[in-house]
């Protein structure tokens, strides 16, 4: 090779290295000039998700928008995320509770779900009044007996969380406020670890969405006042338990416009045709229940004998005071429970010596005087010489008392004016099972 030829392919060679890093360059300057889609962060809920973000997100990524990244868990940790900035979108089966956290949030209402009361799909218990849920999520009714099933316990589970959506939505329908305690004492995180607790149990019950349960066979809702949680029920209002989901966002986020962008994409049909996917409903599809919603609510406390009441809760009887102090020992609610339960001993301890008192009266009518042996007799006009034989049997019957056939523990326990939880202490039982012929004590004395 000659020394000029030699020169010329070392210049070109050494021009080849110069330029080929200037157009490595080169190439990333024309990609980053491309319009960058936005990513969101959602979380919140397992209800709101399964309902209406899943499906709704993908609709959102097809149509040309960024990605989403969903992190359900449960209500408050959404909203917590919100107000603190470390995500973009929250999910809740309720409205804002009017505090100050959440007074800084704007919750729009997106889709109307059912509120359903779930148990296992072997449990025989075909309906439910609105009333017979009040009383059962408040500790009046016990056992499945005494709504039309199996005599067994009832096994009420609920969302430890008092903020949670669907738990609170559904004791703002039946109580008038959603931090009305309730008597659960089996507590979860959130919705999905409820339904998969009431799964393996046929005595379990609790509460959550008609889109969370779709397609669960294991689960089944229970109609309410007869009328079973379907699309149709929902739209024309007769499943009374109807409730709106929410989206929320943070207005002074750095990524408010993108977040209200998700929110104004529910209004366009590929999100709507995702919503009606899972038995959800568009929200400003159905104005009608918009219009009903305030009269359903008065109807709802009519009939289950409730109505809203500001201040303290009151405690529900039985294990509210138990599960609260689990949760919060030393909170208003947890003392308020405690005081309560304390007072319902004291009226019975007054209402027993009440008793005692009017015995020394020579002339007493009374009436269905119960027996140590389950029967009963009736008195009346009782003058003071047979006084003391009536107070004898009376006496006796206010100690003990023997199991008859078709006896239950809630039954026995609203007979005498006790406490279920009481008779199961007082006895020593490890749950609401008894025996034909067991005499069980019913006062604590």
């Amino acid at each position: 090779m000659s020394v000029r030829l030699a020169r010329l392919l070392s210049v070109a060679l050494i021009g080849a290295c110069l330029t080929t890093p200037a157009f490595a360059r080169s190439k990333p300057k024309a990609h980053a000039s491309a319009p960058a889609k936005s990513s969101l962060i959602w979380r919140g809920d397992v209800a709101t998700a399964n309902g209406v973000v899943n499906e709704v997100a993908k609709a959102w990524e097809k149509t040309g928008h960024g990605s989403i990244e969903l992190q359900p868990f449960n209500t408050a940790s959404g909203i917590d995320a919100v107000a603190s900035g470390s995500a973009d979108l929250a999910g809740s089966a309720r409205a804002s509770d009017n505090s100050a956290q959440n007074a800084n949030l704007t919750f729009t209402p997106v889709a109307w779900d059912a509120l359903v009361i779930i148990t296992q799909s072997s449990n025989p218990v075909r309906s439910l009044t609105l009333k017979q849920v009040h009383d059962i999520y408040y500790g009046k009714i016990h056992n499945w007996s005494e709504v039309g099933g199996r005599s067994a316990p009832i096994d009420v589970y609920a969302v430890a969380s008092p903020g949670d959506g669907v738990e609170y939505s559904l004791r703002s329908l039946l109580f008038g406020r959603g931090n009305q305690p309730v008597a659960a004492p089996r507590l979860y995180v959130n919705t999905r670890k409820l339904e998969e607790g009431i799964a393996l149990n046929p005595n379990g019950l609790g509460v959550s969405t008609l889109a969370s349960i779709s397609g669960n066979a294991k689960l089944k809702a229970i109609p309410i006042n007869g009328k079973p949680a379907t699309v149709a029920n929902i739209a024309d209002g007769s499943y009374p338990l109807f409730t709106p989901l929410y989206l929320v966002t943070n207005p002074r986020s750095p990524k408010a416009a993108q977040a209200q962008a998700f929110v104004d994409f529910m209004q366009t049909e590929p999100a709507k045709a995702a919503l009606r996917k899972h038995a959800v409903l568009p929200y400003q599809d159905d104005g009608a229940l918009v219009a009903m919603d305030a009269s359903r609510r008065s109807r709802i406390l009519a009939e289950v004998g409730a109505r809203p009441v500001r201040g303290t809760p009151v405690s529900a009887p039985g294990a509210t005071y138990a599960a609260r102090a689990a949760i919060a020992p030393t909170s208003p609610d947890t003392l308020a429970a405690r005081q309560a339960l304390e007072q319902r001993r004291a009226d019975a301890r007054d209402t027993a010596r009440l008793s005692k008192v009017q015995g020394s009266v020579s002339d007493v009518t009374v009436t269905g005087v119960a027996h140590a042996n389950g029967s009963a007799t009736t008195v009346s006009r009782t003058e003071g010489k047979d006084f003391g034989k009536v107070t004898a049997n009376a006496a006796q019957a206010s100690t003990t008392y023997k199991v008859s056939k078709g006896d239950t523990l809630s039954t026995i326990a609203k007979r005498h004016s006790v406490e279920v939880a009481q008779l199961r202490e007082w006895n020593h039982l490890k749950n609401d099972q008894i025996k034909l012929g067991q005499v069980l004590r019913i006062r604590n004395r």
